[in-house]
């Protein structure tokens, strides 16, 4: 289908470089019909490429600290200038543990770390919503996608406290969805996705291996970086209106799975 975003305006959080998801998702959201603006915080903007998303997707770059709630009104209120209205859809795509970063193990971190990780990870689609709630910067029947992992409910040993992130930020994509819906008629959804080899997920210890066995698990194998973004785009159309407060496995089957046969033949 085409042009399912004819029309709608967003914001996309966290585009990194080509292999960002939000880097595929934008890049969807375009050749869908969208308007949007690129946004990430200014450090990650000097290691990463967004200027050249921002020119192929014809789109305008506001930088923001996602912790910062000064940085998120003056990014809700210049999205809302540059795109004429109001906005349809938001993609938050954020997440950082400065823990695993350090090599602190799970059982002895350094709890300022783990402060910032969280504060980055979670927290900031809490303050994110919370300026677009109180502005009511959203339009009816708009949309919110926040991207997690499985490891907020299944033990991961090396994501470290990220898993505790994740469980924190699908949290808040309930709690606060509900008032969103009720108050709003905006949905907030978050998408539990595959292994992904973006620069976040290389950084996970022992990231190879896993990604190898999350793919002889899933009965579809795992889901890619554009599968990702062809699932958010249709998160944010008109054709899941009545979705909301889901946390959504787009995995290839990985999170129903006890065993598969490919695994079993290892051991056999």
């Amino acid at each position: 289908m085409n042009n399912l975003l004819k029309g709608k305006k967003g914001i996309i959080f966290g585009a990194l470089n080509e292999h960002s998801i939000a880097w595929k998702v934008a890049e969807k959201a375009h050749e869908q019909g969208a308007e949007f603006v690129l946004t990430n915080a200014p450090i990650a903007m000097r290691m990463g490429e967004l200027d050249a998303l921002a020119e192929k997707t014809g789109s305008q770059i506001v930088p923001a600290d996602a912790t910062s709630m000064e940085d998120l009104e003056n990014l809700v209120e210049k999205s809302m200038e540059i795109l004429g209205g109001k906005i349809d859809f938001v993609l938050h795509s954020i997440g950082m543990s400065v823990n695993v970063r350090k090599g602190k193990h799970y059982t002895d971190p350094k709890y300022d770390f783990t402060t910032k990780g969280w504060d980055v990870s979670a927290v900031s689609f809490h303050k994110t919503m919370n300026v677009l709630y109180n502005k009511k910067a959203m339009n009816e029947w708009g949309s919110i996608v926040a991207l997690t992992y499985m490891a907020a409910q299944r033990v991961f040993p090396d994501y470290n406290d990220m898993a505790d992130n994740k469980a924190f930020l699908e949290s808040i994509a309930r709690s606060f969805g509900y008032f969103f819906g009720r108050d709003h008629k905006v949905r907030v959804n978050t998408i539990s996705q595959s292994p992904t080899p973006t620069t976040a997920g290389t950084g996970v210890k022992g990231f190879d291996g896993f990604i190898a066995y999350a793919e002889k698990m899933s009965p579809l194998g795992n889901a890619t970086a554009a599968d990702c973004a062809d699932y958010t785009i249709s998160l944010f159309s008109d054709l899941t209106k009545k979705v909301t407060l889901q946390n959504l496995f787009h995995d290839g089957g990985f999170s129903n799975m006890g065993v598969s046969d490919a695994v079993m033949e290892k051991f056999e």
